[in-house]
């Protein structure tokens, strides 16, 4: 028995999301360590450590609210466990999936804080390999528990933003 043969008892068996974040985290910073991208100086390189101090908090922000809401919802938090309860409320009336959306976030204002710029070019990728891993099961997990109700949400919210 799969994951994608029973959807309805788990998104997946593997927290592939969390692993993603910081396993994409590791290697820009490998990246950056062992092939530096040269980062403009002076009032442009300021900016965008601005801009990524500004990045990691609406993140961090977004995360926090995303997993209060949850559980409130009295729901997981935890990407390979069955959901108990659809969340629609909160972070979650803008976003299918706020806490990845912030995680993607959270990898490029890293690097844009740290003049890395192998982190903001990883940002996508995390992006692309948790819809690919993780998102496209949850909703696979969520449709079959929840059915109409998902899909009217799904139909609703976009996946991102």
């Amino acid at each position: 028995m799969t994951d994608r043969q029973h959807p309805e008892d788990r998104p997946s068996t593997f927290p592939w999301p969390p692993v993603l974040l910081i396993g994409f985290v590791v290697l820009g910073v490998a990246l950056g360590a062992f092939v530096p991208l040269g980062w403009p100086a002076g009032m442009w390189g300021d900016l965008l450590t601005g801009l990524g101090l500004f990045l990691i908090i609406v993140a961090l922000i977004v995360d926090v609210s995303a997993m209060r809401t949850m559980s409130a919802a009295k729901t997981t938090v935890l990407p390979h466990r069955k959901s108990d309860h659809l969340v629609t409320k909160g972070v979650f009336r803008f976003s299918r999936n706020p806490i990845y959306v912030a995680n993607v976030m959270l990898i490029a204002g890293i690097g844009l804080f740290f003049g890395n710029w192998w982190l903001v070019l990883l940002a996508p990728v995390d992006g692309f390999a948790t819809q690919k891993l993780a998102i496209e099961r949850e909703e696979a997990h969520l449709e079959a528990r929840f059915g109409k109700t998902y899909r009217d949400y799904k139909k609703s919210v976009n996946r991102w933003i």
